[in-house]
C-alpha cells in the first residue's frame, strides 16, 4: 500500500468521527482530523490520528491546508463532512412564511460556502500525481427532480448549491488535478445530532449508525471512477438525480 495521508473535515461530529475512525485502516500514514476543538474527543485511540483546529474562517483553513502541505506523505482521501440542519435559532422551514434572510445564509455558508473554501484551499496540496478522492456530504433532498414533498427551503437549496458549486470546481479540477476525483455524498439519515429532531419519521431501518455510514462511504472511495467527473452518490453507491 501507498504511504498516504487522509484528511477529515469536520471530524468533531458523529459521522465525522467515524470517517477518522475508518480511514485510518485505509491509510498508512496519519489521518489529520479538523475540528473547532483539536483535541481528540472520539473513541479512536490512534497515534496517527492528527488532531487539527480550525474555525472555519478563510484564514484558519489556509492555516490548516498549510500545516498538512508540510507531511512528506501525500493524501489519498478528502471528507468533508460538514452540514447543519437546525440550531438554537433555526429549523427547517415548513412553510414560505418562515423564511428568514439571516437563518438561510447561516445554512448556505455551513453547507456550501464553507466546503468550498476548503476545495479551493486544496488544489495546491492535491494537484499532484497521487490519486486522491475528495467526497463532500450533500444530501439527497438538494436534488432539484427528486424533490416531490417542499419544505425544508433553505436546507434543501444550499444543498443544491454545493452540488453546483462542486460541478464547476470538478470541471477546473479536471483541467489542474486530473488525479482527483469529486463525489457529492448522501450518507442517508444516521443516528447523530443533526437528524435527532427528525428521527420519529424515519422508515424502519433507514437510520443508520455512523459506523455504517462510514463503511460504505469507504466503499465508493474505493470503487472511485477518476474518468466520470463529478458523481452524486447516496450511501448504497446509487446516483442520485441532480
Amino acid at each position: 500500500m501507498t504511504h498516504t495521508n487522509a484528511l477529515v473535515i469536520g471530524a468533531g461530529g458523529g459521522l465525522g468521527g467515524a470517517v477518522a475512525g475508518r480511514l485510518l485502516d485505509k491509510v498508512t500514514g496519519r489521518v489529520f482530523a479538523v475540528s473547532r476543538n483539536a483535541t481528540n474527543d472520539s473513541a479512536v485511540d490512534n497515534e496517527r490520528l492528527h488532531p487539527l483546529s480550525c474555525d472555519y474562517s478563510q484564514t484558519s483553513i489556509d492555516d490548516v491546508c498549510a500545516a498538512i502541505s508540510r507531511s512528506p506523505d501525500p493524501i489519498s482521501a478528502v471528507c468533508i463532512c460538514n452540514g447543519v440542519l437546525h440550531s438554537e435559532g433555526f429549523f427547517p422551514e415548513k412553510r414560505i412564511e418562515s423564511l428568514d434572510p439571516e437563518s438561510m445564509m447561516s445554512v448556505y455558508n455551513v453547507n456550501a460556502i464553507v466546503p468550498m473554501m476548503w476545495v479551493k484551499s486544496l488544489l495546491p496540496i492535491l494537484a499532484g500525481t497521487q490519486q486522491c478522492v475528495v467526497s463532500v456530504f450533500s444530501a439527497r433532498v438538494g436534488s432539484i427532480s427528486d424533490n416531490r414533498r417542499g419544505g425544508w427551503y433553505s436546507y434543501r437549496a444550499s444543498k443544491a448549491a454545493l452540488n453546483m458549486l462542486l460541478k464547476t470546481a470538478s470541471i477546473e479540477y479536471a483541467r489542474r488535478a486530473p488525479n482527483v476525483k469529486l463525489i457529492a455524498f448522501h450518507p442517508g439519515t444516521a443516528d447523530t445530532a443533526l437528524s435527532k429532531p427528525f428521527q420519529g419519521s424515519v422508515p424502519g431501518g433507514k437510520l443508520f449508525k455512523p459506523a455504517f455510514v462510514a463503511d460504505r462511504l469507504m466503499m465508493v472511495i474505493e470503487n472511485a471512477d477518476y474518468d466520470r467527473g463529478l458523481e452524486f452518490i447516496d450511501w448504497n453507491g446509487v446516483t442520485v438525480e441532480w
